[in-house]
C-alpha cells in the first residue's frame, strides 16, 4: 500500500529534477496504455516502435506535439487531457494520486466496493481542483465498480451524469464509452429497447474514431448483444459482419477472442451451429484464464448458455458449464452471476432428462429472481414452467408461464413472448383433450 508521504516524495522528486514534458507525459502515457490493456507494440502499431514508446514512458525521450496528438487520438482521450499531460506532477496532487492508486489496487484485487469508494474520493479531489479530465475518468471507474457489484441503477445515474457533461460531446471516445456502458446497464436491467437505442447511438458516434479502435468494437458488441436478446437476430448478424471488418492483424489477442465470442453467440442463436462452434472454439483458444479469469468465466458461462439454448447437449457444453462454475468459485462474483451459472446448470439437467433435479434447482433460483434482469427472470420462469409441465404439474406450470410472458413483454423480447404463448397453448390443448376423453367414453359404456 502507498502512504501519503510516499506519494509526496514522488511528487517532490519530480520537481527536484529538471522539468520536462517527458516526465509527466511518460507517466500518464503508461497509465492510460495499461488501463486499456495495450502492449507498447499495440499502441505504437505501424507508426512507433515498442522501444520508442518505452523511451517516452520512461521520460528518456520527449514527444513532439504531433506525437502527443497522435497517441492521445489512439487512446481516445479528450482534447483537454492533452493540456494536463504536459503539466508536471505537483505536491498538491498527492491526495488525488494516492486515491487513484488505492482505487486501482482494490480493482486488481476485485474488491469493487473499496475500489468504488477510492475512485469516488479521487473524483471529488479532481473536481475541487477543476481537473475535469481526471474527474471524468475516476467517476467512470466508480460506475464500473458499481456495475461489477450489480448495482445497476446507481451505475446508470452516474453514467447519465457523465453523458450529460460537455466532455462527452467534446470527445467522441468519452461519449462512446459512456453510451456503451449505459447500454450495458439497461441490458442488464432487461430494458432491451432502451439498450438498443443507447448502443445504436454509441455505434453512430464511434464512426468518428479510427478503424480498429477498441471503443468501436465495444460499441458494436453492446448493440449486437441487445439486438440478439431482443430477437432481432438478422440485424445482430449484420453488425457482427461490420464489427469483424474492424479487426486486423494488429488486434490484441484478447480483443480478437471477445469478438469471436460475440459472433459465435449470435450464430448459435440463429441456429447456425457450425458457425457458432467455429467462432467459440477460436475464442476458447484466444481467451486465457491466466490473463483475465473473470473474462474467461463470463465466456464459458455465455458459451454454455447459447449452446443449451440451441439444444446442444454434448460433452463440450458440460465442460463449459464446469469451467464457468470453477472460475466463479475463484473470482467470487455477485449474486446475479451465481444465479445465472446455477440457471445454466438447471437447463442442462432439464435437457438431459433429469426433470425432478431441474425443478428443484429452478425453484431455488426462481425464489431470488428479482435480482436478475427482466429477460433473464423470464427465462427462469419459462424453463420452470416447461419443467413442471414435464413433471405433470400443469396448473403450477401455467402460473410460471404467465410470469414469463409478463417479464418478456416488459423487456421487449417479442420472440420469447411468442414462445411462452406456444408453451401455454400446448398445456391448454392437452387439458382440453384430457377433459374430452371421459365425455366420449361415457356414452360408449352406456351403449
Amino acid at each position: 500500500m502507498f502512504s501519503t508521504e510516499t506519494v509526496k516524495v514522488w511528487c517532490e522528486a519530480a520537481h527536484s529534477e529538471e522539468e520536462s514534458v517527458g516526465n509527466g507525459f511518460g507517466e500518464k502515457l503508461r497509465a492510460e496504455r495499461l488501463e486499456r490493456g495495450l502492449t507498447q507494440a499495440e499502441l505504437g502499431r505501424d507508426l512507433y516502435s515498442p522501444s520508442y514508446i518505452s523511451l517516452l514512458e520512461t521520460g528518456r525521450r520527449e514527444p513532439t506535439p504531433e506525437v502527443i496528438e497522435e497517441l492521445a487520438r489512439r487512446l481516445e482521450l479528450a482534447p483537454k487531457a492533452l493540456e494536463a499531460w504536459s503539466q508536471p506532477v505537483s505536491v498538491s496532487d498527492a491526495e488525488y494520486v494516492l486515491a487513484g492508486l488505492y482505487a486501482r489496487q482494490a480493482w486488481d484485487l476485485r474488491d469493487y466496493p473499496l475500489a468504488a469508494s477510492h475512485a469516488a474520493t479521487a473524483a471529488q479531489i479532481a473536481l475541487e481542483a477543476k481537473n475535469t479530465s481526471a474527474w471524468w475518468n475516476m467517476t467512470y471507474m466508480q460506475a464500473e465498480c458499481l456495475m461489477k457489484q450489480g448495482q445497476l441503477k446507481e451505475c446508470q445515474q452516474i453514467i447519465q451524469h457523465l453523458l450529460d457533461h460537455p466532455m462527452a460531446t467534446e470527445s467522441a471516445g468519452l461519449g462512446v464509452r459512456a453510451r456503451q456502458m449505459l447500454a450495458a446497464v439497461c441490458h442488464g436491467q432487461g430494458q432491451l429497447t432502451t439498450a438498443v437505442e443507447h448502443a445504436t447511438d454509441a455505434v453512430r458516434q464511434a464512426a468518428q474514431l479510427p478503424k480498429g479502435s477498441t471503443l468501436v468494437i465495444g460499441a458494436h458488441r453492446a448493440l449486437i448483444g441487445a439486438l440478439a436478446e431482443s430477437g432481432k437476430l438478422d440485424e445482430a448478424w449484420k453488425y457482427c459482419q461490420d464489427m469483424m471488418e474492424h479487426m486486423d492483424e494488429h488486434a490484441m489477442t484478447q480483443l480478437a477472442g471477445e469478438v469471436a465470442w460475440v459472433v459465435g453467440n449470435v450464430a448459435f442463436m440463429r441456429h447456425d451451429y457450425a458457425e457458432g462452434i467455429k467462432h467459440h472454439e477460436r475464442a476458447a483458444k484466444l481467451l486465457s484464464p491466466a490473463n483475465d479469469i473473470d473474462l474467461w468465466a463470463r465466456f464459458n458461462k455465455a458459451s454454455a448458455a447459447v449452446r443449451l439454448s440451441s439444444g446442444i447437449v454434448e460433452p463440450e457444453t458440460l465442460s463449459a458449464i464446469e469451467r464457468a462454475e470453477l472460475a466463479l468459485s475463484i473470482v467470487g462474483g455477485n449474486k446475479t452471476d451465481q444465479l445465472e451459472v446455477a440457471f445454466i446448470r438447471a437447463r442442462w439437467l432439464y435437457l438431459t432428462g433429469d426433470i425432478l433435479s431441474a425443478v428443484a434447482k429452478l425453484r431455488t433460483i426462481h425464489a431470488e429472481r428479482k435480482v436478475l434482469a427482466r429477460h433473464t427472470a423470464g427465462e427462469v420462469s419459462l424453463l420452470l414452467g416447461k419443467a413442471l409441465k414435464a413433471a405433470g404439474e400443469n396448473s403450477e406450470a401455467l402460473v410460471h408461464l404467465d410470469e414469463a410472458q409478463h417479464e418478456f413483454t416488459e423487456a421487449g423480447a417479442a420472440d420469447r413472448v411468442q414462445q411462452v404463448m406456444d408453451a401455454t397453448l400446448e398445456i391448454r390443448l392437452a387439458e382440453r383433450r384430457a377433459q374430452a376423453r371421459p365425455e366420449q367414453a361415457g356414452p360408449a359404456k352406456a351403449s
